[in-house]
């Protein structure tokens, strides 16, 4: 990835349309994005106006979503469960990511959207280096990283006050995004802001932590992951916690960019999401005989079988794809549904 300094990843970017632009182009802006997020957040006491340029940021990937939602959601998880180094600043905007679209999907007040999603840019702001060692180290945390990380969520809120960060919101999302509150049915609009955007925070972070690999192991699936996060919040009283059903539906239960393996044997990367969270638009790139297929063949689950069967881990598939041919397919397939 390029190297970018703070200033001039803040330069205004001309977005392409999705239909016109090569996978690169569309990679190239992501990334961009997230190398200037990384800039920011690895030397945030040098960086000027750090409030300022966070909000940015948010604009820049509210754009790019703006633009073609499915086309971000392909890319961000292709690189988030391919990735193992720079992890603190991937992980960031996967979340910020994950956190706007969730909001949008549980209809919180947009100043409530704009504060989560700052929350989800920097909650590890007090750690991004460790959290990047941490990623490529195979050894368990020592007694001095185990501190670190106890303690990044109120040192996070005291670095982002000493940065000038007025919203107050924000930082005190960040200090408690690892609490841990009961949670009674229908009661999560009825908690306090802080309390309500710190467990979709939480969640969200565990989501897209688990999908990423590690140097210990690789990274889970989707699906596992989101089973995961929904026992861990439905906890022993069966409580329906609405932040991971409104994450499903927000990005898929597979999302774009992930594998599948099809009721029929076959496998294939999903491309769009559609209106039923577990009925996307795939594209198959192996027969049952582990065959390649080729040109891949698109299918909507959603009017007929085959259906999707399990989702598979990024490891799992051995063979090239051609991202680029197949955003572009999906993106017809969609106009012309």
């Amino acid at each position: 990835m390029k190297p970018k300094t703070a200033d001039s990843a803040m330069q205004p970017t001309t977005l392409p349309h999705p239909q016109d632009a090569d996978y690169e182009d569309l990679l190239s802006l992501w990334a961009d994005l997230e190398s200037g997020l990384a800039m920011v957040l690895g030397n945030p006491l040098i960086i000027p106006d750090f409030e300022r340029k966070l909000r940015q940021y948010d604009r820049w990937m509210q754009d790019l979503l703006r633009q073609d939602t499915d086309t971000g959601l392909y890319l961000l998880f292709q690189l988030a469960t391919n990735a193992s180094v720079g992890y603190s600043a991937l992980h960031a905007l996967v979340s910020a990511v994950i956190c706007h679209l969730t909001a949008a999907e549980l209809q919180l007040p947009r100043e409530e959207r704009d504060s989560l999603v700052l929350a989800a840019m920097t909650m590890n702001i007090a750690m991004t280096r460790l959290q990047d060692e941490l990623a490529a180290q195979a050894e368990k945390p020592n007694p001095q990283q185990q501190a670190s990380i106890q303690a990044h969520a109120f040192s996070g809120r005291l670095m982002l006050i000493d940065v000038g960060v007025e919203d107050s919101l924000w930082v005190n999302v960040v200090a408690a995004h690892h609490d841990v509150l009961p949670l009674a049915e229908g009661e999560l609009m009825q908690w306090a802001p802080v309390d309500r955007l710190a467990h979709i925070l939480r969640t969200v972070d565990r989501y897209a932590a688990m999908i990423s690999p590690r140097k210990t192991r690789a990274g889970r699936t989707a699906t596992e992951s989101v089973r995961s996060i929904m026992a861990a919040a439905n906890g022993p009283s069966g409580t329906r916690d609405p932040v991971g059903f409104a994450l499903v539906r927000a990005t898929g239960l597979c999302p774009p960019g992930t594998y599948v393996r099809m009721d029929n044997g076959d496998v294939a990367v999903v491309l769009r999401r559609s209106a039923t969270p577990n009925h996307p638009l795939v594209a198959t790139v192996l027969n049952r005989a582990g065959d390649t297929l080729s040109p891949p063949r698109l299918h909507r689950t959603a009017t007929s079988s085959p259906l999707i069967q399990a989702a598979l881990t990024q490891d799992a598939i051995k063979i090239r794809i051609n991202h680029q041919s197949l955003l572009r397919q999906g993106i017809q397939a969609d106009k012309t549904a």
